[in-house]
């Protein structure tokens, strides 16, 4: 297979579902301000329960959550509360016209009935009054807005200029369990290319294509599983099983594309593997490409990853082996040359390594013929 083939097909896989394509439309899905104000409004809290309420009942409804003193200069009548926080008197309280005010912690319902009058000069593209008004709100105080559309059954967030208009939570959930199964493919061919890499290792036959496939499926599984996590932040208590799953199929995957950059960065380190990390999530998806890839691990657009043979440091084979510590495994990659210095070296040698010693290397030897066992079987069982 071409070196043009094979890239366009590591490509091509990874478009089978709605990746996004840009690190930017990620960053703007997942601000961490916007998140947090989703989260109050997910289901399983109360808030949430209230509005379904109000959508429910076919009624509109505009609520504002933040500091009643802080908000008064906005208020033109209304009706002062004071009163605890339920789901039902808010669904009471939404019956009246006016604005709905919150406190912050959503402890307590402070004024119903409130006409709110921001500043007229507040740019807004909204064309309902409700929602015109919700926008000017937030801009103004930074508060957060929660404006519920009586005609079309839609929930609208605004905080600060910020603006988010909620999902159905069936389709949403629709959504995140087909991203889920994609997921699920993802990472069965994740751990088909690490098996490879590692009876590649072991056989020192590793060429720079066979890691560059393996960190970018890694990156892919890890965008598609944040993608899936964001979606559970929506979700709230309705997407408590899909967290569970997703914690099963990703938890190790970080650590695994880790250890692949620091056995294969060109200039190695600790540093080095940390910038490497940090560039590789800062690519686009078009970007993760054989030739930004290269340099994401230090080499020149020039090399050609199919004939640039490769020798792993050893740090990610060492990581399989139970009970290791990440300190004992640094101290033997730095004081090795190599995965292959280390399969060859003797109980001596290993002994030798600051904070090994006879127990721990007899660990090592026991644990690198284990996984070369295991890895013979694994291959088997694949073919």
């Amino acid at each position: 297979m071409s070196a043009e083939r094979k890239t366009t097909d590591r490509a091509g896989w990874a478009s089978e579902v709605g990746v996004p394509r840009t690190r930017a439309e990620l960053d703007q899905r997942r601000d961490p301000i916007l998140l947090a104000a989703i989260a109050q409004v997910a289901p399983g809290t109360e808030l949430r329960g209230g509005i379904d309420d109000i959508i429910r009942s076919k009624e509109g409804a505009l609520i504002v959550i933040g500091d009643p003193d802080e908000l008064a200069f906005l208020y033109s009548g209304g009706m002062k509360l004071n009163l605890p926080f339920t789901q039902q008197l808010l669904y009471e309280v939404a019956k009246m016209d006016g604005a709905i005010i919150v406190s912050p912690d959503i402890g307590r319902l402070a004024y119903a009935n409130v006409q709110l009058m921001p500043d007229p000069t507040i740019a807004s593209l909204e064309t309902g009054t409700r929602h015109r008004t919700a926008e000017r709100v937030a801009k103004q105080t930074e508060a957060l807005v929660i404006s519920i559309s009586q005609q079309r059954e839609t929930v609208t967030v605004f905080l600060g200029k910020r603006r988010y208009q909620l999902e159905v939570v069936a389709d949403v959930l629709a959504k995140t369990n087909q991203a889920l199964a994609t997921l699920e493919t993802y990472r069965q061919r994740l751990d088909h290319v690490l098996t490879r890499l590692t009876a590649l290792e072991f056989q020192n036959a590793v060429v720079l294509d066979d890691v560059l496939v393996v960190l970018q499926r890694a990156e892919l599984t890890t965008r598609m599983a944040e993608e899936i996590e964001r979606a559970c932040v929506e979700l709230g208590s309705e997407g408590r099983m899909i967290r569970m799953q997703l914690e099963e199929l990703v938890g190790e995957v970080p650590r695994e594309k880790a250890a692949v950059v620091y056995d294969y960065h060109a200039q190695g380190g600790i540093d080095a593997t940390r910038e490497g990390l940090q560039a590789v999530t800062e690519l686009a998806y078009k970007e993760l490409l054989e030739f930004e890839l290269l340099a994401v691990l230090g080499y020149p657009a020039t090399a050609n990853p199919l004939d640039h043979s490769v020798q792993p440091r050893g740090y990610r084979v060492l990581s399989q082996i139970p009970r290791l510590p990440d300190s004992v495994i640094r101290h033997v990659v730095e004081q090795m040359a190599n995965l292959e210095a280390i399969v060859r070296a003797s109980q001596r040698d290993l002994e030798a390594v600051d904070g090994v010693g006879g127990v721990r290397a007899r660990d090592i030897r026991e644990g690198l013929r284990r996984l070369q066992e295991h890895n013979l079987v694994d291959r088997y069982l694949q073919l």
